[in-house]
């Protein structure tokens, strides 16, 4: 029998607890209210890494400088951006997702470890003052992979505060992996199996695998460099005996598959979102499943690629093919979420419309990811805007358009609100072309020679970067259709049901918000999370409304679901 364990007959349900804005802003155990501070700090930062993108292509519009006084400042900008944009965006909105919604979808109360937990996010505030701070002590400016000698020897104090802020950050990201490991091996409830998980929690204990291997060779790396820095030792001098490229390798070490930590969890939503408003079972469950697990392993062997110009010549095929072979198991998602939605009741709500966009953006990031893994391709493109173009291809195109999927998809669970789809689907009109075209012509300036991290260039290429400018200008006006949604919807939007998809995975077996102890009585999953489109599917979900009412009223009673026939 498909349904939902509820409290004894005549039993007061918990009234949700109305939040207020003061408990956003202090300590909290609360997976929920964690989840949310990861994801306002990550949005603010967004603005911030944003308009400092504004900046870039305000002073790309023409070949000479102009908003720069020197491209001192001009490297000092793009350095804090994708530093920003990497390590203070993606991966701690990511993490917050990850907080709010694994211990929903598990049934569980909280995360394991609910101390270390809010302990992991409050090292990310002071992470981003460091950040900044360094525009008032000469600010980094060796770019966000902080090569040597550029962060050795002629960046600013600012570069060590990087290095700091740095630091910060890789704690808490592995104290977070450590979290949603225990939690998701520890923490499912009966009848939940491991291929019986949602996709989501499959995505972000991969993420997690990652984040506590691959995490301890930056924070090796970046001691390093402040060794050099602070305390006169040579590891990245070869004057002194240093070798300059093993800051190379232990940083891509880290580095390469951190852009899994933020696609995985970009992949998981995509598994949820499509399959939802597409009313189709997951195709090919199973093998999403193990296609994330295989992209946690092998993307620890790709990490040369990067540096394929300065690699012996023997070197480079084993780490060409590696490159070549992290492309099927991502392939194998792509097709499955094509198989998913094929013959689908398809729903373009604003959730599915970015998910789409997701879709076919992060194909055209992984077609250019394979030409950049081929390595007469790589060294006729290396450091030119062809990279710049398949980095926000893969970064933008993939996991931020997820994360705006998410947005809309998960925002009545968080808030109790939904969102004006109007709006919605504005952004998404706004975005999607104003994204490719900025993007899509930096592979035309790439394969023609444009040079990456210059200010000044060729005057030749100036059409082709005022297209580029004027796209992104109103990529970035895109953003605030969203903010506004957001405020609007907390003041004024429609009140949320548990569940208004009638999805079957656990986190809308409750309120919407969820009250403090997540669930109502211990929730019993349903035996295939993406089962829809059968009776029983049909009858949880009928359960589920009859069970809860908007977020702000709930029903006095609760009366458990009484069986369909046949059941």
């Amino acid at each position: 029998m498909a349904a939902i364990t509820a409290p004894l007959p005549g039993a007061r349900v918990e009234q949700p607890k109305r939040l207020r804005v003061s408990d956003f802003l202090r300590w909290s155990v609360d997976h929920k209210i964690i989840g949310v501070q990861y994801m306002v700090t990550a949005l603010f930062f967004f603005v911030v890494g944003g308009a400092l993108a504004m900046l870039i292509r305000w002073e790309l519009l023409t070949p000479s400088l102009d908003l720069m006084q020197d491209g001192q400042g001009y490297n000092q900008l793009f350095t804090i951006h994708a530093t920003i944009m990497i390590f203070m965006w993606i991966i701690p909105m990511m993490a917050g997702f990850g907080n709010y919604l694994v211990p929903l979808m598990l049934g569980a109360k909280d995360m394991a470890f609910p101390w270390l937990n809010a302990f992991a996010f409050w090292l990310i505030p002071p992470a981003g003052f460091l950040m900044i701070l360094g525009y008032f002590v000469g600010q980094a400016e060796a770019g966000w992979t902080a090569y040597p000698p550029l962060s050795t020897m002629f960046s600013g104090d600012g570069q060590t505060l990087w290095g700091m802020a740095v630091h910060l950050l890789g704690i808490s990201s592995i104290l977070g992996a450590i979290n949603f490991i225990v939690t998701i091996k520890n923490m499912r409830p009966a009848g939940m199996g491991w291929f019986q998980m949602p996709l989501f929690v499959w995505a972000i204990l991969a993420t997690a695998i990652i984040q506590v291997m691959a995490t301890p060779f930056l924070a090796g790396a970046v001691t390093l460099m402040l060794l050099d820095r602070v305390a006169g030792t040579a590891f990245f001098d070869p004057a002194r005996g240093g070798d300059v490229l093993l800051w190379q390798n232990v940083f891509w070490f880290y580095s390469h598959p951190a852009v899994y930590i933020m696609v995985l969890p970009a992949f998981g939503m995509l598994s949820e979102i499509l399959s939802v408003h597409s009313r189709k079972p997951v195709f090919g469950y199973r093998a999403i499943a193990l296609s994330s697990m295989a992209i946690a392993l092998v993307g620890f062997t790709v990490w040369a690629h990067h540096m394929f110009t300065s690699l012996t010549p023997e070197l480079r095929i084993p780490f060409m093919i590696t490159s070549m072979i992290i492309a099927v198991p991502t392939g194998i998602k792509v097709f499955s979420w094509l198989a998913t939605i094929w013959g689908g009741k398809i729903h373009f709500t604003s959730a599915m419309l970015f998910a789409l966009g997701f879709l076919s953006m992060f194909v055209i990031g992984g077609i250019s990811g394979v030409m950049l893994g081929s390595v007469p391709f790589d060294i006729h493109v290396h450091d030119t805007y062809f990279v710049v173009s398949h980095l926000h291809f893969v970064l933008f195109g993939g996991s931020v358009f997820a994360i705006y999927a998410g947005i809309y998809h998960w925002w009545p669970k968080i808030t109790g609100r939904m969102l004006d789809e109007r709006l919605g689907v504005w952004h998404f009109i706004f975005t999607f072309p104003s994204f490719f075209l900025t993007f899509f012509p930096m592979h035309m300036l790439g394969l023609l020679g444009m040079p990456r991290r210059v200010a000044v260039y060729a005057p030749e290429f100036q059409a082709l970067n005022v297209v580029v400018s004027i796209s992104s200008f109103v990529l970035g006006i895109s953003t605030f259709i969203l903010l506004y949604n957001m405020v609007w919807s907390l003041r004024s939007g429609r009140k949320a049901s548990a569940n208004p998809w009638r999805a079957l995975t656990l986190e809308w077996a409750t309120s919407s918000p969820p009250p403090a102890t997540n669930f109502y009585g211990d929730p019993v999953p349903f035996p295939d999370p993406y089962g829809y489109g059968t009776k029983e599917a049909y009858l949880y979900v009928e359960a589920q409304e009859k069970k809860y009412g908007p977020a702000e009223a709930p029903p006095e009673r609760q009366i458990a679901p009484q069986p369909a026939a046949g059941d």
